[in-house]
């Protein structure tokens, strides 16, 4: 019975971790690795690989840095200042609580496009770094989701094969 609770605080913790994405206060990498510290903690501490946890360190360094990098690679890609990058990555977690979870989208377009309207940047400019952070917030979110889904196949993998 216990161990049925566990597989389900375990499941629960992996589908919360996509909660993230809409969320960025939520810590999606930290909530996945809950789930495989509850599994090595309280189910089995011998199953998991050596070379499983090295590679989810990996993915979770790629995770963290992947998230503030391909944001402010888009801003600055699509002409923002060093400005509109600061505001893009705050705006989206004020956006997530403001109108979730369309506000995620919608405000930090909106704030980076101000900011580059108040540094006298063109109405084309400004859009343009607007767009910028939409497009990076889409591609670090696609990112984010493929690479917490191959960790969490990869958790099932690593069970499965070590238990058969």
């Amino acid at each position: 019975m216990i161990d049925i609770l566990l597989w389900i605080a375990i499941v629960a913790l992996f589908a919360f971790s996509f909660v993230g994405i809409l969320f960025p206060i939520v810590p999606s990498v930290l909530v996945l690795w809950g789930g495989f510290l509850v599994y090595h903690f309280f189910i089995n501490d011998q199953t998991l690989s050596v070379v499983f946890w090295i590679v989810m360190g990996i993915f979770t360094v790629i995770l963290f840095v992947a998230d503030i990098i391909v944001n402010s690679h888009f801003v600055k890609k699509f002409g923002g200042s060093k400005w509109g990058e600061r505001i893009a990555a705050i705006a989206v977690i004020f956006g997530s609580f403001v109108f979730p979870p369309i506000g995620i989208l919608v405000i930090p377009f909106v704030a980076v496009f101000v900011t580059e309207k108040l540094q006298r940047k063109s109405l084309g400019e400004s859009m343009k770094a607007a767009f910028g952070s939409l497009v990076g917030f889409l591609g670090s979110s696609f990112a984010k989701v493929v690479i917490q889904f191959v960790m969490i196949v990869w958790f099932f993998l690593d069970v499965w094969i070590n238990l058969s």
